[in-house]
C-alpha cells in the first residue's frame, strides 16, 4: 500500500504531471531569498534549465557564461573559492558531459561546494535522440571523490533537494528529467541528502525495488500489479546515490532477500551497480537491474523508449518475477 506522504491520486489517470526542473527553478529562488551568498550561472539554456526566475530576480548574482561548459564549471569553483554557493545549469550531457575534466579537477580536487544541475537527464527527452540522451552521467559523477549524486523523483523532490543542496558544503550533481513527470510525492514529504524513504509496503514483502528519478512512477505501479498477483513488494526511494543510505538497504536486503534496482541510466555504473557493491559487502541476495543494458538512446516519443529498453512497469514486473523465483529456490 502507498506510504504516508505519498501522493493518494498517484495511480489516477488524471495524476498530476509537472517537469522535475520547475521544482528546481522554483527551490532556486527561494534559497537564494534565504541564503544571499548562492550565484547562478547558466551554459545560454537558462529557460530550458529553469533558472530563468533566479536571473530575473537577482541578475546581480547570475552569470551568462555561453555555450562554454568547460568555463562554467571553472568560473563556478572559482567563485566558491571566495565563499559563494554557485549553482550551475545545462543539459546533463553537457554538464557533466562536456566538462567532466574541469568538475573532477577544479571543483572536486578542490573541495568547492559547487551545485552541478543536469537537466534534460535519461531518454525521456524522447525525439532529441541519442546524442542528447544522458544515460551515463550518474556513472561519471559517482566515481569522483567528494561529489554527492542526487536523482529526484517529482517537482516537489527536486524543490526540497535544491533547498538542501544550498545548505551544505559539498561538491554536489542533482539530475533532472525534461517532461512532464507524475507527482509522487506531497509538500509534507521529508526529504534529507542520503536518506532513502519508503514510498510503497506490501502487507508481507519478499522484493524490494529501489530505484531513483521518474521512475519510481513505474515502479509503484509495478508494485500495485504485482500485490494483485500475490507478491508484495517494498518501494524504496533512493533519491541519493551518494553518499548512499547503506542502513536502510542492508536492513530492507535482510528483511526481503531479493532486490530489483530501478533507474532511467545505463545497468553499469549507475543506482544499481552502487546497491550491488554495498550488498556484495554486506548481504549478498539475489537482484536484478531495470536500466539502459548497454546500449545508446535513440529517438522516439518517451514512452515507445521506456518500452522498447524495458523500463516501464511490465518490465519491472518481469525483473521481480525472475529475482523472487530465484530466491524462492535457494
Amino acid at each position: 500500500m502507498l506510504l504516508k506522504n505519498i501522493n493518494p491520486e498517484v495511480f489516477s489517470e488524471d495524476v498530476e504531471q509537472i517537469p522535475l526542473r520547475n521544482g528546481f527553478g522554483e527551490g532556486l529562488v527561494e534559497a537564494a531569498d534565504a541564503h544571499e551568498n548562492i550565484v547562478g550561472l547558466c551554459a545560454d539554456l537558462t529557460e530550458s534549465t529553469r533558472m530563468q526566475a533566479f536571473a530575473n530576480k537577482y541578475p546581480e548574482r547570475f552569470a551568462q557564461v555561453g555555450v562554454a561548459e568547460q568555463n562554467l564549471a571553472v568560473i563556478a569553483s572559482g567563485l566558491a573559492a571566495t565563499g559563494k554557493i554557485p549553482f550551475i545549469t545545462s543539459y546533463a550531457m553537457f554538464s557533466p558531459g562536456r566538462n567532466w575534466e574541469q568538475i573532477r579537477t577544479t571543483i572536486c580536487y578542490n573541495d568547492r561546494p559547487v551545485k552541478i544541475i543536469g537537466s534534460h537527464a535519461g531518454i525521456s527527452v524522447g525525439p532529441d535522440g541519442g546524442t542528447h540522451q544522458a544515460i551515463e552521467d550518474i556513472a561519471i559523477m559517482r566515481v569522483i571523490p567528494r561529489m554527492e549524486v542526487i536523482a529526484p523523483c517529482d517537482t516537489h523532490e527536486a524543490h526540497r533537494a535544491t533547498r538542501a543542496l544550498a545548505q551544505t558544503q559539498s561538491p554536489t550533481y542533482m539530475r533532472l528529467a525534461r517532461n512532464d513527470t507524475p507527482v509522487l510525492t506531497t509538500e509534507e514529504t521529508p526529504f534529507t541528502i542520503g536518506k532513502a524513504y519508503e514510498m510503497w509496503r506490501g502487507k508481507t514483502p519478499q522484493v524490494a525495488i529501489i530505484g531513483c528519478g521518474p521512475l519510481l512512477y513505474h515502479a509503484l505501479r509495478a508494485a500495485q500489479e504485482l500485490a494483485a498477483e500475490g507478491i508484495d513488494t517494498v518501494v524504496l526511494n533512493s533519491h541519493t546515490i551518494k553518499p548512499l543510505d547503506d542502513d536502510t538497504i542492508v536492513a530492507l536486503a535482510q528483511e526481503v532477500g531479493a532486490v530489483v534496482s530501478v533507474e532511467e541510466h545505463q545497468i553499469a555504473g549507475g543506482l544499481g551497480s552502487a546497491v550491488a557493491e554495498l550488498l556484495a559487502r554486506t548481504k549478498p541476495v539475489p537482484m536484478e537491474f531495470v536500466g539502459v543494458n548497454n546500449l545508446f538512446g535513440q529517438s522516439g516519443t518517451p514512452e515507445e523508449l521506456l518500452t522498447h529498453y524495458k523500463l516501464d512497469s511490465n518490465a519491472i514486473v518481469e525483473a521481480v518475477r525472475k529475482v523472487h523465483a530465484r530466491a524462492s529456490s535457494r
